[in-house]
């Protein structure tokens, strides 16, 4: 048998996955890790406890399928985006926490930089926004407040990465400093129709580029782990961001496939092919997972508060004792209520962008109940990602395309049938969940597999791809834009005034 390693390294937890040749899940191991949250609107990791935390699990699922590393033709890498480590070259300990993607404290100097009149000189050469969501500001700011550390970047002493670039430098023992491109696209200092650092913005934010990482496609032999940590040395042959990840594991490899992940947040990609084109309306262009030198793009939206809301729900207004249960209360009642809810805990993302919106809830009235409050959270998570996909939608038109046709699923709460349907009904297309909803590791074992001739081609990595279930609508459609046009009103009344 063939067996391919997963290292899939989210925001609330690191997974590893065994894969077997064809694409099916042989086992698999989690461990949750700290959310440290210094001050409001601050989020960070340690970077150790996230290393301990992958490294066991990598062990944990090897001991779980019965398996050797020398058994494992390949381990893929992906992970948590725009999350900045920097750590000492000499030493390998970080300088600093981690900087989470969700951390917001990059925002005053992202609000230099647009009133500078530099936003249209990142869109063109990264294709994102200014936004603090993005790696180079972290970057920036840990450089700006550890001790010493401007001086230790000058002379070389510093690494930067994304929690891929942290891993494979760990597991390499520190002699691979290297990304792919679609987390080097990620960091808003990578010039993606190019696909190298761009000098002149590091020159604008201050970063020396001593401190970055090599950039390679997403499929190709990075180096070899330590045979000590797993009990042989591996390959690491495939590395990509988990949204671009989760699109090749998806199997959209060509122009107009589009999937989204629902997970902490929620992610839409659509694979755009190899023209690098801007949105123009909210959305980010990408580079997408990359088999080899020939660059790819997709356009993405970001909703930063998906799964997260039902977290709120447990832990914050403490409605239900586990995330699973929501469901079941979501169902208690026909539908909401007339109760909306903008779940903008730290703003809202794509296509919006309003840095200081926070959350609401909306329509309340005595009748109200903590069930129709979670309907409508549940609901919150299909209302942002469909202004996602009709946001995509217009764009592919305007680009000359078609509108997406249906939308492939997959995270966390994909599993959830309530969510999945009302998806469907407010977009008025197909949501078709995989057998294997596990897409972003998925992709990762592709890239690896592909790099290694565990796989031939892309072909037949769109031949692997099963559905199990299609959710069709059923929802007319002037009741479906009614219902987003209530939205669009409840998103109005969150932003600050």
């Amino acid at each position: 048998m063939t067996y391919l390693l997963a290292l899939d390294q989210g925001t609330s937890s690191s997974r590893s996955i065994v894969f077997d040749g064809a694409g099916r899940i042989v086992a698999m191991a989690q461990r949750e890790f700290r959310q440290i949250f210094p001050q409001p609107g601050w989020v960070e990791h340690d970077p150790e406890e996230i290393w301990q935390s992958q490294l066991a699990t990598a062990r944990d699922a090897l001991a779980q399928a019965g398996i050797t590393a020398a058994q494992v033709k390949a381990i893929g890498i992906t992970n948590q985006r725009e999350t900045t480590v920097v750590w000492n070259r000499r030493t390998g300990l970080p300088i600093h926490n981690a900087i989470v993607w969700q951390d917001r404290r990059g925002e005053p100097l992202c609000a230099q930089l647009r009133d500078q009149g530099h936003a249209e000189t990142v869109r063109q050469s990264t294709g994102l926004v200014v936004d603090a969501y993005f790696s180079a500001t972290k970057i920036r700011w840990i450089l700006d407040h550890v001790s010493g550390a401007h001086i230790a970047a000058a002379h070389g002493d510093l690494a930067f990465g994304t929690v891929d670039s942290w891993l494979l430098w760990k597991l390499t023992g520190g002699r691979v400093h290297a990304t792919d491109v679609s987390n080097a696209a990620r960091t808003m200092l990578f010039d993606i129709r190019h696909n190298v650092w761009d000098h002149e913005l590091l020159k604008l934010l201050h970063v020396p580029d001593s401190l970055l990482p090599a950039v390679h496609p997403s499929s190709h032999v990075f180096g070899e782990t330590d045979s000590g940590l797993l009990g042989a040395a591996i390959p690491v042959a495939g590395m990509a961001g988990d949204q671009q990840s989760a699109l090749f594991g998806q199997a959209c490899f060509h122009a107009g496939l589009a999937k989204n992940t629902y997970g902490t947040g929620c992610f839409m990609l659509m694979h755009t092919g190899n023209q690098f084109r801007t949105s123009q309306n909210g959305l980010i262009t990408t580079a997408a997972a990359q088999p080899d030198a020939t660059p790819g793009y997709a356009l993405e939206g970001s909703v930063f508060i998906g799964g997260a809301v039902v977290q709120w729900l447990r832990d914050g207004l403490r409605a239900i004792q586990g995330s699973h249960q929501v469901q079941a209360l979501a169902e208690s009642v026909p539908d909401a209520g007339g109760v909306l809810f903008v779940p903008a805990f730290t703003g809202l993302g794509a296509p919006y962008w309003d840095t200081n919106a926070r959350g609401t809830i909306t329509g309340l009235t005595r009748g109200s109940t903590v069930a129709h409050i979670a309907r409508a959270a549940l609901e919150s998570i299909g209302f942002q990602s469909a202004a996602l996909l009709l946001a995509m939608s217009r764009d592919a038109v305007a680009g000359g395309g078609a509108p997406v046709a249906e939308l492939r699923v997959d995270g966390g709460a994909c599993v959830n049938n309530l969510l999945m349907q009302f998806q469907a009904d407010l977009l008025g297309i197909p949501v078709v969940r995989p057998q294997v909803t596990e897409t972003t590791a998925l992709g990762a074992a592709y890239l690896a597999g592909l790099a290694t001739g565990v796989f031939k081609g892309l072909d037949e990595l769109s031949a692997l791809w099963q559905v199990e279930r299609r959710f069709h609508p059923t929802l007319p459609r002037a009741r479906a834009q009614a219902m987003m046009a209530e939205w669009d009103h409840a998103v109005r009344q969150a932003s600050a005034p």
